[in-house]
């Protein structure tokens, strides 16, 4: 579970489709004022357009297809010559291009040659324009295509952060809390605390960060197989956080891929600034606490803590940061698990005493669980008879 006190003004939404609805919008206005100025050759001048932009990005994807053809057909596509074509064309270029091959052919369209110098004219500006850059996508289109395949850094360090830690280490830490817990004392949450500092500065221990902090002692080891290497040990070390003097215990350690990110920023051949940086860290939170909430294996046992890099003067903001967390959660409903019913259930007896799925009789007393109860069917036209047996004492009488 990830907090949710102030990540909301600092963590990134995902783009909506605004910029879609405003396009949309306007070019429908366009194409009403367009019509407004000069009726009577709209739809002439909107298939020369038409025509002409679909003839740009045919002749582009041409020259995508050369390249793709000469030099990367067996590295990229294994010779495959339909992964080729579907790299290199999009489903509305052939299908228009289709048309206006079939229109042409079929003789209802025709251009002057006036209108064909205009189409050639407009097809090699476009052309010069895209060689130049000049038509690429701006910045935020890029980063909306990385984030929506899913191709940021962030991305695979999340991803690469749960398979290979987090989706065994957190199912098993209820086991070591509980053993720790035993000995030494019960632990302020039983989540493990995983501390995202916005700036990727990582250090080696917390209490660097703030002396209010203390080491205590780590929780017993998961060793486990993992990629050829035999019972590798993984470790969660239990600390001390004291504020006021009140003391709080509590599992935490800090995200390890931010590592990764801290390291790439400083290295210039990886193209990856401040910047970037802090759009990488951020974007590696909301990714990773989608998919730890889609973890039923993982849910509930962790807490994602973001460090805002703007309170890095605070000698004590770490503890008080982490204690706010841990007061938070005190006021949290923990649901348990769903368990699951035993493979063997006792049938309800067709004849005899009723009994319940424990088999309890109604006479016995009143139990804390609940029971369901059947009665014997009876015909609808019959008249009530009184079947219930009064318990009789010793020494008295049945009353009639």
């Amino acid at each position: 579970m990830s907090g949710v006190m102030g990540e909301d003004g600092l963590v990134p939404r995902v783009r909506s489709r605004l910029p879609v609805v405003c396009s949309a919008g306007l070019g429908l206005l366009m194409l009403l004022f367009a019509w407004l100025l000069d009726p009577n050759r709209f739809s002439e001048r909107a298939g020369m357009i038409a025509f002409c932009i679909t003839v740009e990005r045919f002749i582009h994807s041409m020259c995508l297809l050369a390249e793709e053809w000469l030099f990367h057909s067996r590295q990229r596509y294994h010779g495959r010559i339909n992964e080729i074509f579907q790299a290199c064309f999009r489903g509305h270029v052939v299908f228009g291009m289709c048309a206006i091959f079939l229109m042409l052919m079929l003789g209802g369209v025709s251009f002057s040659g006036e209108q064909w110098s205009t189409i050639a004219l407009m097809c090699a500006v476009y052309l010069l324009l895209k060689s130049l850059g000049c038509l690429g996508p701006a910045p935020v289109e890029i980063s909306e295509i990385c984030e929506m395949k899913k191709m940021n850094v962030a991305h695979g360090l999340a991803w690469s952060f749960y398979t290979g830690y987090l989706k065994f280490v957190l199912p098993d830490l209820q086991n070591k809390v509980s053993q720790y817990s035993s000995t030494r004392g019960k632990l302020s949450s039983p989540r493990l605390h995983i501390l995202l500092p916005v700036n990727a500065k990582v250090p080696d221990k917390p209490e660097e960060e703030d002396t209010n902090v203390i080491f205590h002692e780590n929780l017993p080891e998961l060793e486990r197989d993992t990629a050829g290497v035999r019972k590798r040990s993984y470790k969660n070390s239990v600390y001390k956080i004291t504020q006021d003097k009140e003391t709080f215990s509590c599992v935490l350690e800090y995200a390890t891929p931010l590592l990764t990110l801290y390291q790439m920023s400083h290295e210039s051949s990886a193209g990856f600034g401040e910047r970037e940086r802090k759009q990488q860290v951020l974007l590696f939170y909301r990714t990773l606490s989608q998919i730890l909430e889609d973890s039923l294996e993982c849910r509930n046992r962790y807490r994602l803590v973001l460090l805002n890099d703007e309170y890095t003067g605070d000698p004590h903001y770490l503890s008080r940061e982490i204690i706010q967390h841990l007061k938070q959660q005190d006021g949290e409903i923990h649901m348990d698990p769903i368990q699951e019913l035993p493979n063997e259930v006792h049938p309800v007896p067709e004849v005899g005493p009723i009994r319940n799925f424990n088999g309890v009789h109604p006479e016995d007393p009143i139990s804390n669980d609940p029971t369901l109860m059947f009665s014997q069917p009876q015909s609808l036209r019959s008249e009530p008879v009184e079947t219930t047996d009064y318990f009789i004492q010793p020494n008295t009488k049945r009353l009639r």
